[in-house]
């Protein structure tokens, strides 16, 4: 594997930061193209999905090669970098942290020898029995766990996850994932490979996202089909929830390690997915434009425009102005350049927030009644800042739509969401909600609403974040959680004399 020696990146302002994704994955089998570059190009597409870290592993066939390092995907990849990674298959992953802490070490693909070869492997998800995993693994191993190099190092349930599929000498990969995907419990989509071998998994719930593409001479697999767009991969179909797929010369075939149950992430419709993206089927964009229309049936106000907060907030905000009949307007203007740096901000400059990203228009602004519609509202700074901005610009009223009904409860499923303390709308009403951000009026659209405008049964969606029913069972013991394996190594590092590294009580 090639480490290069790196630095972090940092937010901006971190008290500004909304709900964000866990991960985003690619992987392409195709001989005789540059697919380093082609997963590259797919990782490109989903940067949204992660921005702390960027890796690929590739294979000619014979060996692995893994480069991976912390930042974006243009920070991380050049074209030198990207012509040592030979071969005709290759995955690729860019990283948000929902367990284990944001360094190079939890950084993906992850990368492990095993007696038939290699492997390597990326996940969008998040795993709820990491601790009986790593009890799993400890068995098979007949107490002694294989696991201390990784948590002296590596703190990520891909890591946990990795090891177990690595830890059958007498399986291959495929019969191994086969014998332990159905022990595992959460949310994973995965994309893994040996030398030969592209395989790609999906939980029985399908919580995130998969597609399968088709190149004239190979397959694509990833996490939004805008990222098949990018390559000019054919969209085929979705990889079904409980489904583990393996692409080689010979083909694809596939094979259920579960029976599917399907509870599709709610959220990825409101804000994590692309507008670019279809999910079961359906248009993001469009069930956002449909969310707005709603949204102005819902929670009509006299106005005189109707903005959006970008760029998630666009398509919601198209869909209420023709919902209400109100002319839409662009009022705020988004910096692109401001996300990511390797400087921190000031003092001076943290205290002004968001408005390092955003800039009203004031020629629009002034002497209006403006109705401003956004996404969500978690801890609520993003909205009282920008209401305070409005004002500021000579908005005569300021009316708050939102295109998600108030976020209640943390997701465990892959979106690193404030916790329920800090969740705004847990421990307020609508009124004091719209009190504590200065707006004249706020909105959110019903649960009800949202779910009709997916046009996906009610029974086939996640909406833990929203009324607090977890369709995967979380540990009664409440051993789960981003930190949970600091949390183990850091208590054996305490007793180092009577247990050997990352042995479980």
């Amino acid at each position: 594997m090639i480490r290069p020696d790196g630095l972090l990146n940092h937010d901006l302002d971190p008290n500004e930061k909304g709900p964000q994704d866990a991960c985003g994955v690619f992987g392409v089998w195709a001989p005789g193209e540059a697919v380093a570059k082609l997963t590259y190009f797919g990782m490109y597409a989903l940067q949204h999905r992660g921005q702390e870290s960027a890796g690929i592993a590739a294979s000619d066939g014979n060996r692995i090669v893994v480069y991976k390092e912390m930042g974006l995907v243009s920070q991380v990849f050049n074209e030198n970098i990207l012509e040592t990674l030979t071969g005709y298959l290759a995955i690729g992953h860019t990283r948000y942290s929902t367990t284990g802490s944001s360094k190079w070490e939890n950084a993906q693909p992850t990368f492990r020898t095993t007696s038939q070869g290699h492997l390597a492997l990326g996940h969008n998800g998040n795993l709820v029995n990491t601790k009986e995993l790593i009890e799993r693994v400890s068995k098979r191993d007949k107490g002694e766990l294989p696991l201390s190099n990784i948590h002296r190092t590596s703190t990520s349930d891909t890591e946990v996850l990795t090891e177990l599929l690595a830890s059958h000498p007498e399986l291959s990969i495929e019969e191994s994932a086969m014998m332990e995907l159905p022990n595992v419990r959460g949310a994973f989509s995965l994309v893994f490979m040996d030398a030969t071998t592209l395989y790609a998994a999906r939980d029985p719930h399908g919580v995130r996202p998969l597609v399968i593409g088709k190149l004239d001479n190979g397959w694509v697999v990833a996490s939004e089909t805008a990222a098949l767009d990018i390559v000019g991969a054919s969209f085929v179909r979705d990889v079904e929830p409980g489904e583990l797929i393996a692409i080689d010369e010979s083909g694809l075939r596939s094979q259920n390690f579960a029976k599917p149950t399907p509870k599709h992430c709610l959220f990825e419709y409101v804000y994590l997915a692309r507008p670019d993206t279809v999910l079961t089927g359906h248009s993001v964009h469009a069930v956002r434009v449909e969310v707005g229309r709603t949204l102005a049936k819902e929670h009509p106000i006299d106005a005189d425009m109707v903005i959006p907060v970008p760029e998630s907030g666009t398509p919601a905000a198209v869909g209420y102005a023709q919902g209400a009949n109100i002319p839409f307007a662009q009022g705020l203007v988004k910096n692109a350049y401001v996300g990511r740096t390797f400087i921190q901000p000031s003092q001076t400059l943290r205290q002004l927030g968001i408005r390092l990203k955003l800039n009203p228009l004031r020629e629009e602004i002034a002497g209006k009644r403006i109705i401003v519609v956004d996404d969500s509202i978690v801890r609520g700074n993003t909205q009282r800042a920008i209401v305070k901005m409005l004002r500021e610009a000579g908005a005569l009223e300021v009316h708050v739509r939102i295109s998600s009904p108030p976020v209640m409860w943390p997701c465990f499923y892959g979106i690193d969401f404030a916790t329920r303390a800090e969740l705004v709308a847990s421990g307020l009403t609508v009124e004091e909600v719209k009190n504590s951000i200065g707006a004249d009026s706020l909105g959110f659209v019903s649960l009800e609403g949202l779910v009709a405008a997916t046009k996906v049964a009610e029974d086939r969606l996640c909406k833990a974040c929203f009324d607090g029913k977890y369709p995967i069972a979380l540990p009664e013991d409440g051993q789960f959680g981003k930190n949970l394996l600091e949390n183990i190594a850091k208590g054996v590092e305490e007793d180092e004399g009577t247990a050997r590294a990352l042995r479980l009580p």
